[in-house]
C-alpha cells in the first residue's frame, strides 16, 4: 500500500515538473533545471535520467527550428549542421560510457555551471543584440575555425547540454555572424540538431525509459503551450533570474545529496 502510493506521487511529480519545464522552455530556457532533477529523484539512474529528459524535452525544439527557418543563413548550414552531428553523438555515447557514480558526482557542477552560464547569457545577448543593430557587412566566417569552435560546444549538448545556447550565438558572433535572427536560428538549429543525434544514440543504446519518458514529453509541450502565452507578457531578466536560482538550488542540493 505504501509503495503504490509512492509510486502514484512519482507520477505526480513527474507530471507537474515537466509542466513547468515545459512553461520554463517557452519563457525563458533552463527547464532540464527542474525536469532532469525530477527523473533523479523518483529513483531514474544518473545516465537514464539524463538521456530520458533529454529525449522528452526535443520535440520542443523541432518545432523552433520550423518556426525559424526562414532566418537560417544557408552558407553556414554545411559547418553548423557537421558540428552538431559530430559533437552530439560523440556526446552521447561517451555519457553512455561514463559510470554511473561518476556521472551523478558530475550532476550539481553540471547544473552549477549551466546555471552561471544562463546567468551570463543575458548580457551576452544584450551585446549580440547591440551589435546587430549596428551598420555591417555581411561577412562569411573561416568555416574551418568555427567548425573547431563549435564541436566541443555540441559534445556538451549531447553530454548534457542545459545552458549552452548561447555559448553557440556567442562563437559565431566572434567569427563575425551579426545578424540578431540569424544567430538564434542557428543555434536553434545547433541545439535540436546536436539532441537529436543524441537521441538517436539514446534510442539506440536502449538508456531511455519510455513510461517516464512519454509523460514527461506530453506535459512538458503542454507547458510549453502555455508558457507561450505569457511569454511575451513577462520581463526577460525577471524569467532568467528565477532560472538561474532554480539551476543554483538543484545543485546545492545535489551537493549536499552527494556530500
Amino acid at each position: 500500500m505504501i509503495s503504490s502510493l509512492g509510486s502514484h506521487w512519482h507520477y505526480v511529480w513527474l507530471v507537474t515538473a515537466s509542466f513547468i519545464a515545459g512553461v520554463m522552455n517557452a519563457m525563458a530556457g533552463g527547464g532540464s533545471f527542474v525536469s532532469f532533477p525530477a527523473m533523479l529523484s523518483i529513483g531514474v539512474a544518473p545516465i537514464q535520467a539524463n538521456a530520458t529528459n533529454t529525449v522528452a524535452l526535443w520535440p520542443g525544439q523541432l518545432t523552433s527550428v520550423a518556426a525559424l527557418r526562414e532566418d537560417l543563413r544557408r552558407d553556414l548550414l554545411p559547418v553548423v549542421c557537421a558540428a552538431s552531428v559530430l559533437g552530439g553523438v560523440s556526446g552521447a555515447v561517451v555519457l553512455l560510457h561514463t559510470r554511473q557514480i561518476t556521472f551523478l558526482h558530475m550532476v550539481p557542477w553540471l547544473l552549477l555551471v549551466a546555471s552561471l552560464l544562463f546567468g551570463i547569457s543575458g548580457p551576452v545577448s544584450q551585446w549580440l543584440r547591440k551589435r546587430s543593430s549596428e551598420p555591417h557587412i555581411k561577412r562569411v566566417p573561416a568555416l574551418a575555425p568555427l567548425f573547431f569552435v563549435l564541436l566541443p560546444v555540441c559534445f556538451y549538448i549531447g553530454y548534457f547540454g542545459a545552458g549552452a545556447g548561447f555559448l553557440i550565438m556567442s562563437a559565431l558572433a566572434l567569427f563575425g555572424v551579426e545578424e540578431m535572427n540569424a544567430l538564434n536560428s542557428l543555434k536553434v538549429l545547433a541545439a535540436c540538431l546536436s539532441n537529436f543525434c543524441a537521441v538517436v544514440t539514446f534510442l539506440f543504446s536502449g538508456a531511455v525509459i519510455w513510461h517516464y519518458c512519454l509523460i514527461s514529453m506530453i506535459f512538458a509541450g503542454v507547458g510549453g503551450y502555455v508558457g507561450a502565452q505569457y511569454a511575451r507578457r513577462m520581463n526577460s531578466n525577471v524569467l532568467r533570474t528565477i532560472v538561474v536560482i532554480t539551476g543554483c538550488v538543484m545543485a546545492a542540493y545535489f551537493f549536499w545529496r552527494n556530500g
